[in-house]
C-alpha cells in the first residue's frame, strides 16, 4: 500500500531532500545539491517564493519506507498576472513504480481541482531561476549544479499515466581550444564603435552589487516572451543577490552599457561545480567549502547560465562584445570546457549565438504536462 504524507517539519522536510541521496548513492551522473541550501529554498520564512506562491511536499511512503517524493506548487503571479491556469511540480525523484508516480501526481492534480486550474506542469520550480525538467537524452552525462538528474523510467511513468510533452529544452558542450577568436573580436569592435558600447568587468564583487537590480530588470525584459516566463519581483531580486551573486567569480560576471552607462546586455558564467559538489555530498563541514573554494578557483569548466539582451539591441552583434570578454578571461583561467545549461528549443535566438562555436548536443529534458 502506497501512503502520501506531506513533509512539513524540518526533520520530514530533510527526509525529504535526503530521499534522493539514497535513491542516486550509486550514481555517478548525479550531483547532489548543498541539503543546507535545500532547506533553505523549502523554508517558507526564508525564500520570498513563497509570498507569491504556495508549495506542498508530499512523501510517499510503501511498507514504512520512503519510495518517491514531488512538490506541488502554485505561482500566483503566473496566475493572476500572466492569467496562465496552471499549477506545477517539482523537486520530483520515485522508484521505478507507476503506482508510486500516480499517488504523487494525483496531490497535484487535488490541489488544481481545488483552485479550479486548468492544467499541470513539470518539472519545473517556483521561477525561471529553478531547476527545470526530466532528462530524455544524457543520462550517462554528468549533471551540473543548475540540473536536476533523472532516471529513463521517470519519461515512461509520465506518458503512461497520459502526461505530454510540454517544452523541450537542450544543453550542449563545445571544447575551448576549438573556439575561433577571429569569428568574434572583429565584430567587437565593430558594433562597441558602431553603437558606443564598452563592457564592464568586475575584479570584487561589491563593485557588482550596485549594477544587480538593472541586471534583474534586463532578465525580466528579455525573457518576457516566453511562454514559461515569470517575472523576478522586488523582493527575489534582493534574496538573489545576496544568495547567488557573492558565490559566484566576479569576473565571470559580465555587463555592457551603452554611452549614458544603462546596460544593454549581460552574462553570467560559472566555475564547473560539479565534481566539487559529488565530493561535498551535500555537506559544507567538514571539506565541502574547501572543494567548492578550491573548484571556483581552479575548475577547467565554464557553465553558461544566463545571457541576456535587451530586445532593442538583439540582433545587432552585441554578443560578440560578451563572447570576446569571456574568451579572454577563460584563456587567462585555462579553461578546457564549456557547458551550456538548459535552453528552450523554441529560443532560437539563444541558440543562433552559439552557431559558430562547434557545440554538441549532449542532453534533452523535457517538462510534461496535462489538463486537469
Amino acid at each position: 500500500m502506497i501512503t502520501i504524507k506531506e513533509a512539513i517539519t524540518k526533520k520530514e522536510l530533510k527526509d525529504y531532500i535526503m530521499f534522493s541521496f539514497e535513491l542516486y548513492k550509486d550514481n555517478p551522473y548525479w550531483i547532489p545539491p548543498i541539503i543546507a541550501d535545500e532547506l533553505e529554498t523549502f523554508d517558507k520564512e526564508k525564500n520570498p517564493a513563497f509570498q507569491t506562491a504556495e508549495a506542498h511536499f508530499y512523501l510517499a511512503y510503501k511498507d514504512n519506507k520512503i519510495v518517491g517524493k514531488l512538490a506541488a506548487i502554485i505561482n500566483w503571479d503566473e496566475i493572476n498576472i500572466l492569467k496562465k491556469s496552471k499549477v506545477r511540480f517539482g523537486w520530483f525523484d520515485v522508484i521505478d513504480d507507476i503506482e508510486v508516480t500516480k499517488a504523487l501526481l494525483n496531490k497535484v492534480y487535488e490541489l488544481g481541482n481545488k483552485h479550479n486550474l486548468e492544467m499541470i506542469e513539470g518539472p519545473i520550480g517556483f521561477s525561471n531561476l529553478d531547476k527545470v525538467g526530466i532528462l530524455i537524452e544524457g543520462f550517462e552525462e554528468k549533471g551540473n549544479m543548475v540540473t536536476w538528474y533523472s532516471l529513463p523510467y521517470y519519461k515512461e511513468h509520465f506518458e503512461k499515466l497520459g502526461l505530454t510533452k510540454e517544452k523541450e529544452y537542450i544543453e550542449s558542450t563545445f571544447s575551448f581550444s576549438n573556439i575561433n577568436p577571429e569569428s568574434f573580436k572583429k565584430v567587437s569592435t565593430l558594433i562597441k564603435k558602431r553603437y558606443n558600447l564598452k563592457p564592464l568587468n568586475f575584479t570584487k564583487t561589491k563593485d557588482i552589487m550596485p549594477y544587480v537590480d538593472e541586471m534583474f530588470d534586463l532578465f525580466n525584459d528579455t525573457y518576457s516572451k516566453l511562454q514559461s516566463f515569470v517575472p523576478i519581483n522586488d523582493i527575489q531580486k534582493e534574496y538573489f543577490k545576496k544568495k547567488y551573486i557573492s558565490f559566484i567569480n566576479p569576473e565571470f560576471i559580465k555587463f555592457i552599457v551603452d554611452s549614458e552607462n544603462k546596460m544593454v546586455a549581460f552574462a553570467i558564467v560559472m566555475p564547473g561545480f560539479s565534481e566539487a559538489l559529488q565530493k561535498a555530498n551535500g555537506k559544507l563541514f567538514p571539506f565541502g567549502f574547501y572543494h567548492l573554494l578550491k573548484a571556483k578557483k581552479h575548475s577547467k569548466e565554464a557553465v553558461f547560465y544566463l545571457i541576456g539582451v535587451t530586445p532593442e539591441y538583439q540582433s545587432k552583434g552585441v554578443t560578440a562584445i560578451i563572447f570576446e570578454e569571456y574568451y579572454n578571461i577563460c584563456a587567462a583561467k585555462g579553461i578546457e570546457t564549456c557547458i551550456r545549461t538548459p535552453e528552450l528549443e523554441e529560443n532560437t535566438a539563444i541558440q543562433n549565438l552559439w552557431k559558430h562555436f562547434n557545440t554538441k548536443i549532449n542532453k534533452r529534458r523535457r517538462t510534461y504536462s496535462k489538463r486537469l
